[in-house]
């Protein structure tokens, strides 16, 4: 018999679960919306390092995005600041431990540096204040 004659041979059967157990756990966070969800600030403050979207959360936990966002504004922010200066602080590492492109790159970025020379013999005319003769 070949592997195809045995995958036809034999149905299918989804897997079920032979001893389900259930249990309780006690969750400890924010209480919000009509529904009373309870929401862990360090679950919404990990999200946010992650640099995941409002709604990426919102929908994570459950709630309306408005309802979420008004909640957790302050843990939100504070935790993409956190990643924002973790990865300042890496970029500044590699650059100054002497990454050329990231040396670069931070120029461009934090330094307002360009690759275009600026032009100093400019077409112009400056200005001319002309003083008059009389008094």
């Amino acid at each position: 018999m070949s592997t195809e004659d045995k995958a036809t041979s034999q149905p299918k059967t989804p897997y079920t679960v032979k001893n389900i157990k259930y249990g309780e756990k006690t969750v400890r966070g924010r209480v919000i919306g009509r529904a009373k969800t309870v929401i862990p600030e360090e679950q919404v403050l990990e999200l946010a390092r992650l640099h995941c979207t409002n709604q990426e959360m919102a929908d994570f936990f459950e709630v309306k995005l408005q309802t979420f966002v008004d909640n957790f504004r302050d843990i939100i922010t504070n935790g993409r600041l956190e990643t924002n200066q973790r990865l300042r602080r890496a970029q500044l590492k590699l650059a100054l431990n002497g990454d050329r492109s990231m040396l670069i790159w931070l120029g461009k970025n934090i330094l307002g540096q360009s690759d275009q020379p600026i032009n100093t013999s400019e077409e112009k005319i400056l200005p001319w204040l002309e003083e008059s003769g009389t008094s």
